[in-house]
This record gives C-alpha cells, sequence and structure tokens, in this order.
C-alpha cells in the first residue's frame, strides 16, 4: 500500500541514537527524507522491509542507519568484535559500492563499528586487508564475494541483517542466482533489508522467497525534487554528436548514457575534439580511472561524463543540468535509472533523447509507460538555454553532505517537457580554448 505524505522528521525522534544524531547533525543533516520516516521504525525494530524508493530518494542513508543502530545497540542482532561481518550489503556496481560506504563510514565510526567494501576491478590486497583485521559492516558486489568466499576469506554465516540495495538493477544485470546463492550462506533468521525502484518480476520473487513477512513502503519524492523537463528529439546517428556538443554548450555540464563501451570511448573522443572536456566510464576503466573521471565531473573539471547503462547507477553526482540519451535507452526502466541523474537534491534538470527513425515505437512505449507527453519533434537546442542560465556545475546542489533528493521515479515532467517546436535555430557552437 503506498506510504501517505510524509512530514520531514527529526531523526531522533525515528529511534536514531544521540551519536549518531550528533553526527548527523555535525554534517547538516537534521531532517530525514520520506523513505527514511517510512522505514526506520520497522528496520530498527527488526521487521523484514522491502522498499520501493527512487534514485536519490535517501535510502542509503535509510538502511545504512538501520543497520549501524541494530548493530550499536545493546541487543544488537549480531555480535561485534569478530572477524567476520555481521551485516552484509549487496549492490549491483563497484561505484555505488563505494559510494555507501563513503556515506556509512563516518557514521559508524562514531559508534566503533567497523565497515569495509569489496568489488572487483581492483586487486585484492587492501580487501583482504581489510577483512583479515575484521569487518562488522560489509558492503560488497556479489562476484568479488563469491570470489572471496571460494578464497576462503570471508564466512558469511554470522550475517544476521542483509540489505540488498537495487534489487531490480542487480535482477536486470543477472546477478540474482549469485544473491540467492549468498544469501543462503548466511543466518538464519536474519533481518532482510530490500530496496528497489521496482518491485515486481523476479525481484517480487526474491522478496517471497527470502523476506519473513516484509513490512512493504512505495515511496515517491516530495516537493523537494526538482522539476525535470523530458525532450524526446528526432536525430539520427551522424547528427548526433554536433546535436550532442551543441546541447551541451548551450544546457550543460551533462552526462551521456551510450548503450557500448566502444561507444562510449568512441563518443568521449568525439566531444573532446569539439572542444569540450569529455571523459568515460565503464565496465573495462580501472576503478582509479572511474573515480578520477568522476572526481573531475564532481570538480567541475569536465564539460562531459560518457557513460555505459551498466554505470548508470553508481554514478552519484549532485545538480547534473541535463542528461543526454545518445543511444536511446532499451525500456522504461534503463530510462529511469539514467535521467533520475539530473533533478537531484532539488535542483531542476533537462533530459533529452535523441530518437532515430528505428526508434520511434521505443520511444513511443516509454512515453506511454511513463506518462510522459507523446511525440518526437525537431532539436530545439535554443531553449535549452532557458533553464541552463541559473545552473550551478555538478557537485554545487542544495542537498546536505550524504543527503540527496530529486531525480527519478516516477519520473517528473514539467511543462518544458512537452514537445518543442521544430525548426528553431540553434546557437553557434562556442569552443572552450585549452580544453581537450
Amino acid at each position: 500500500m503506498p506510504a501517505p505524505t510524509l512530514a520531514p522528521s527529526r531523526f531522533a525522534d525515528l529511534g536514531i541514537p544521540p551519536p549518531l544524531v550528533a553526527a548527523l547533525e555535525q554534517r547538516g543533516i537534521e531532517t530525514a527524507f520520506p523513505i527514511q520516516v517510512a522505514t526506520l521504525p520497522d528496520s530498527l525494530a527488526g521487521r523484514d522491509v522491502c522498499g520501493r524508493a527512487p534514485t536519490g530518494s535517501g535510502k542509503t542513508l535509510a538502511f545504512g542507519l538501520a543497520v549501524v543502530s541494530r548493530m550499536a545497540a545493546p541487543t544488537r542482532d549480531g555480535r561485534r568484535g569478530r572477524r567476520h561481518a555481521s551485516a552484509l550489503v549487496l549492490v549491483p556496481t563497484r561505484e555505488l559500492a563505494a559510494q555507501i560506504e563513503e556515506v556509512v563510514t563516518p557514521l559508524a565510526a562514531t559508534v566503533g563499528i567497523r565497515v569495509a567494501s569489496i568489488y572487483g576491478g581492483v586487486g585484492y590486497g587492501k580487501q583482504l586487508a581489510a577483512l583479515r583485521a575484521g569487518v562488522d559492516v560489509l558492503i560488497a558486489c556479489p562476484g568479488r564475494l563469491t570470489d572471496l568466499i571460494e578464497r576462503g576469506a570471508v564466512d558469511l554465516s554470522h550475517v544476521g541483517i542483509v540489505v540488498l540495495d537495487e534489487a531490480d538493477r542487480m535482477a536486470d544485470m543477472g546477478f540474482l542466482p549469485a544473491v540467492r546463492r549468498l544469501l543462503d550462506r548466511t543466518r538464519s533468521p536474519r533481518q532482510t533489508l530490500l530496496f528497489s525502484a521496482t518491485l515486481d518480476g523476479p525481484v517480487d520473487k526474491l522478496i517471497r522467497d527470502y523476506q519473513r513477512d516484509p513490512v512493504r513502503h512505495d515511496v515517491e519524492l516530495g516537493d523537494d525534487r526538482g522539476s525535470v523537463a523530458h525532450h524526446f528529439w528526432r536525430a539520427e546517428t551522424v547528427d548526433r554528436v554536433e546535436l550532442t556538443t551543441e546541447a551541451v554548450t548551450v544546457g550543460g555540464p551533462a552526462l551521456v548514457f551510450c548503450r557500448t563501451k566502444r561507444g562510449a570511448d568512441r563518443l568521449a573522443q568525439r566531444l573532446s575534439g569539439s572542444g569540450l572536456a569529455s571523459a568515460a566510464i565503464h565496465g573495462n576503466r580501472t576503478q582509479s580511472q572511474r573515480e578520477r573521471a568522476l572526481g573531475a565531473f564532481r570538480a567541475g573539471r569536465l564539460d562531459v561524463l560518457v557513460a555505459t547503462d551498466i554505470a548508470a547507477r553508481g554514478i552519484h553526482v549532485d545538480s547534473v543540468p541535463l542528461v543526454v540519451h545518445f543511444d536511446p535507452p532499451a525500456d522504461a526502466t534503463d530510462y529511469i535509472h539514467r535521467s533520475g541523474r539530473t533533478g537531484r537534491a532539488g535542483s531542476d534538470g533537462t533530459v533529452v533523447s535523441w530518437i532515430g527513425r528505428e526508434h520511434l515505437g521505443a520511444a513511443k512505449a516509454i512515453q506511454r509507460r511513463l506518462g510522459l507527453p507523446a511525440g518526437v519533434s525537431a532539436p530545439d537546442i535554443a531553449s535549452l538555454a532557458l533553464t541552463g542560465r541559473a545552473r550551478t556545475r555538478p557537485g554545487g546542489g542544495r542537498a546536505k553532505a550524504g543527503q540527496t533528493g530529486g531525480g527519478a521515479h516516477g519520473v517528473h515532467v514539467t511543462p518544458g517537457g512537452r514537445p518543442a517546436q521544430p525548426n528553431r535555430t540553434a546557437p553557434r557552437r562556442r569552443r572552450r580554448a585549452g580544453r581537450s
């Protein structure tokens, strides 16, 4: 049953221990977001929870605070001080694992709880050292975790609290068989918290098989989200690089999504050649390369970050003004998760999709599924300047550290999302001297 509209609440009123409340206040976080207000009382009571929550809704703190609070309590479900973890957070991507670790670690440290993350794309040395030193909360991607279990470095038999974050994405990426095997290695009974943008299909089966009488919470973003305009513009492949350059020049900085790794690399090179500071991230990049590119984009040193769908959910950057679907998404779910990178933390945003002749049917299906205005029109690059003038660089949003909001599911449409009037002249592209 959908949750009612929830007023902001203070964390102390939700049962968060005073040391954690103080740590949140030191970071400027004083009021809880709706997903936190909805789920924390049940999570803290030890109930299984399944939460349908959009990207950017604040669910990392929702489950992070629940796990840390329960482990810090005198009657905690699990014992600290062991070598092996008592709580496990499973996520689909290494970027998301690193993001969660960044949010949870300083809070956990205030009550003496140790946090570590393990994921592929990096060496084993530091991760093995962290495991040997002892871990209370383990944040992991299924593949690397399975590998380390087979090496005898991880034992999940002490895990009494499990979080499955972005379960729908793990289903999309084919991780659910591994997730099931990992859950079977944990304690029984245990507390299982599941968060996902959708709760149907294989995610629903996971809920039925691995949760005990779960409390379901469906939370949409409130008035703190930004307004997001959605444009579906006609563009054949040959024209998209130039149109993307013009769109970013007028309305950027931007996240641009491609379907393939090779396509992302090629597009980043071509955009750099057009005078836009650009970088690509995808599964073939090392973790350090991906972190450097994300850091440069957050700091405003890049005009464009080109990414594949695999990387989409791990990108955590507030105040991205523009998202461009260079290659149209495969379906409405991918559209939601790509587009959810803008309109976060109360900032407005724009989503532009380039639609070729072969994509008209798919675009119509996405519009119908998400309730977006129907139709595909000619590009209206000049219209992007209207909102672009008021934008900030990525990372410059109004959200407090550790809290984000806005952006995602369902997709928020403003009057600016109606099909633009055709045949308006785009401004001349301006070159950035010395940028590459």
